[in-house]
């Protein structure tokens, strides 16, 4: 990292004033996160980032700085996530592999932020999905399996690459209970369907999201609308799949068109189906996973994007 390093201190030009703010983050944040992280010492004064320590806290605190550079330097947000893969590749001395990441920008959405993929693995699930027709996304909650495919199909919708969105997932309640709820079916699935609406909210913003959906550009339904269907030049994903039936599995992919991505995403440590009922995701992984054109891409605890209490969660109950 370009910077004057005396002895106990590296001092840090900053190019403007959105990156200063970027790198201090709302109420010095980011720069206390850092300094919990590595054992450093921030400062921003004026233009300038002092950084001060000891030797091994300032190696860990620039290469931290140094990872997220892209981020402030275009005076964007950076998270806690951020600052945590930076931890973790700069403890590992994997730095190389993970400043390959900043530079690579998906899309940006409705609020002008650049999206990412967080980590190595993420990576490889886009790249997973780029290059096959058919992608299975395997992992725990969190590690952005249905958010990324969203971000994918939105940039391919809007490079024209595709001609709409179809997004869906089952209702696995969608029986006595939902009988009791006001409103017709569509009315009664809705909440079910919510996590992947506000997706596309993010993505998009919430009036242009509504205006694809008016127009069918973009449709959100459950898995039982899809029986009977051709889904050609379209985008289309399947989000907690793992609550799928191996006949409602079987079903969903031969929906699959010409000139069509299909997207397949669930956490099959939590399967919500009857008891002994075999789980659809599960089947069709160990079915498919050799043939020519379908990619399995498995992320773990590790690559949880939410919250760092999260991937805490994950692991406490992977260890039960």
């Amino acid at each position: 990292m370009n910077g004057a390093s005396t002895e106990g201190r590296f001092v840090i030009d900053l190019p403007d004033s959105d990156a200063a703010l970027a790198l201090a983050g709302v109420g010095n944040q980011t720069l206390h996160s850092i300094e919990v992280l590595t054992g450093a010492s921030l400062v921003i004064r004026g233009l300038q980032l002092v950084v001060a320590g000891v030797p091994t806290q300032l190696e860990k605190a620039v290469g931290v700085l140094e990872l997220v550079r892209p981020l402030w330097q275009e005076g964007q947000i950076i998270s806690s996530v951020d600052l945590q893969a930076a931890f973790k590749a700069v403890d590992r001395g994997n730095k190389e592999d993970h400043a390959s990441l900043v530079e690579q920008v998906l899309v940006r959405n409705n609020r002008g932020i650049h999206l990412r993929p967080r980590t190595i693995r993420q990576r490889s699930y886009i790249k997973a999905m780029e290059n096959h027709a058919l992608t299975f996304g395997i992992g725990p909650a969190g590690t952005g399996k249905t958010f990324l495919a969203a971000v994918l199909a939105v940039r391919m919708l809007m490079e024209r690459k595709v001609e709409r969105l179809v997004i869906t997932r089952p209702a696995v309640e969608a029986g006595e209970r939902l009988g009791f709820l006001p409103g017709d079916l569509q009315q009664k699935v809705d909440p079910y369907l919510r996590p992947l609406y506000d997706a596309l909210h993010t993505l998009l913003g919430m009036e242009k999201t509504n205006t694809l959906l008016e127009k069918g550009v973009i449709e959100v339904a459950p898995l039982a609308y899809m029986r009977g269907r051709t889904l050609d030049d379209s985008f289309v994903i399947l989000d907690e799949a793992q609550n799928t039936t191996s006949a409602q599995m079987k079903m969903f992919l031969t929906r699959l068109g010409e000139r069509s991505r299909m997207v397949v995403t669930g956490d099959i440590t939590q399967v919500d189906l009857p008891r002994g009922v075999l789980s659809g995701l599960v089947e069709a992984c160990e079915v498919l996973e050799k043939i020519e054109g379908i990619a399995v891409s498995r992320l773990t605890s590790e690559d949880v994007v939410r919250h760092s209490i999260v991937q805490k969660v994950v692991d406490a109950y992977a260890r039960q």
